[in-house]
């Protein structure tokens, strides 16, 4: 036991929030702020038959993180099947990039990036041709 099972954004605005990550991939949200006493919606992140979890964005209980700040938490990634047009979409969606596209020789592509809401994530492509 011990395998990761859900995961949690912390944000200032949650309109924002689900407006980013529903343009930039696709996620669909559930308003499960009534269970969780604070605003609180379900991030569906894909089929349930696909690898991946579930997780959610709750309203944020403390300042941001501040710019060039050490990561202080977990940085999630998201797989892509396309690299470039998600940064693209990221990128018009207001996100910024936190360390640029970079190779992981043989096996993908890897980059950061910062929210709206100023948290780092990660995306991935998968490519054996990565160099």
């Amino acid at each position: 036991m011990g395998r990761l099972v859900h995961f949690e954004i912390h944000v200032d605005d949650m309109e924002r929030a689900m407006t980013f990550y529903g343009e930039v991939f696709g996620w669909s949200f559930q308003d499960w702020s009534e269970y969780a006493g604070m605003p609180y919606y379900g991030a569906v992140t894909g089929d349930e038959k696909e690898m991946g979890i579930n997780g959610a964005l709750m309203k944020r209980q403390s300042p941001p993180p501040e710019p060039n700040q050490a990561l202080n938490g977990y940085a999630c990634t998201m797989g892509v099947a396309s690299y470039d047009e998600t940064e693209a979409k990221i990128l018009e969606q207001g996100g910024k990039i936190a360390m640029p596209k970079y190779a992981l020789p043989g096996m993908a592509w890897q980059g950061y990036y910062i929210d709206t809401e100023g948290n780092v994530f990660g995306i991935h492509q998968p490519d054996e041709n990565a160099k």
